[in-house]
């Protein structure tokens, strides 16, 4: 006599592991960009409000800052298998900690009413994105290849732009950047979902390496949506 009890008991509980897995790297992700954007959040109001702002990034300090960021998102990238966990969480900390004190003049640029009202907007609209790519069966890969290439041309726009000062084509950039990384944002949730469900062949340090790479791809979708929408918003109000 078959016990169909015990036949299925092994699947249940195979499933039920998989959606624990799943759940882990989810909250590792999501957990550590939150994480990010608040440090980064605070750094910037305190830089701000302190007159922080004037001692670090008048002169060449602004374009050091910028340029370590670059130096450790590279970093990050290309190292993050041979980087112990530590290193890779102190890089992202560092990271945002430095994003947050260039974000200061964000602050200074705008009312605070202003920003507050862009960083809920920001909010709402990145969690609707970001649910959409976590439960869409549709393969989002060659959406985030497209916008990857566009991002290139956003960021050759923006330095063209930098000397012409044209405000009509600055609106072009703004809402070309807001498309852009909504097509990001979607397609990095999409790869956190198949990083979750890949994630039975990682061990512990380096699923969390792993969870750091999403959470910093998608803590540079938000940031880059809240600037372009405040941008959009702010010349609005104006």
């Amino acid at each position: 006599m078959v016990d169909y009890e015990k036949q299925f008991e092994k699947p249940d509980y195979e499933i039920g592991v998989r959606q624990t897995q799943v759940a882990s790297v989810f909250r590792l992700v999501y957990g550590w960009m939150c994480a990010g954007l608040a440090l980064s959040g605070l750094v910037a109001w305190y830089t701000a409000v302190s007159g922080l702002w004037q001692r670090v990034l008048m002169g060449p300090g602004l374009w050091i800052c910028i340029i370590a960021e670059l130096a450790l998102v590279w970093i990050l990238s290309a190292s993050i298998r041979k980087l112990s966990v530590g290193a890779a969480c102190a890089m992202f900390i560092v990271y945002a900690a430095l994003n947050g004190l260039t974000l200061s003049v964000v602050f200074i640029a705008y009312e605070i009413a202003l920003v507050q009202r862009v960083f809920f907007i920001t909010a709402a609209m990145f969690g609707g994105l970001a649910v959409f790519g976590s439960v869409t069966r549709s393969d989002l890969s060659q959406m985030g290849a497209f916008c990857g290439m566009a991002l290139w041309g956003l960021i050759v726009a923006v330095v063209v732009n930098m000397f012409f000062h044209s405000s009509g084509f600055d609106w072009i950039v703004s809402f070309a950047g807001v498309l852009i990384f909504s097509g990001l944002t979607m397609w990095d949730a999409q790869k956190v979902k198949l990083l979750a469900q890949a994630d039975g062949g990682m061990d512990g340090a380096m699923r969390h390496k792993a969870a750091l790479m999403g959470a910093l791809e998608l803590y540079l979708d938000f940031i880059n949506l809240f600037i372009y929408l405040l941008r959009i918003m702010g010349r609005s109000r104006d």
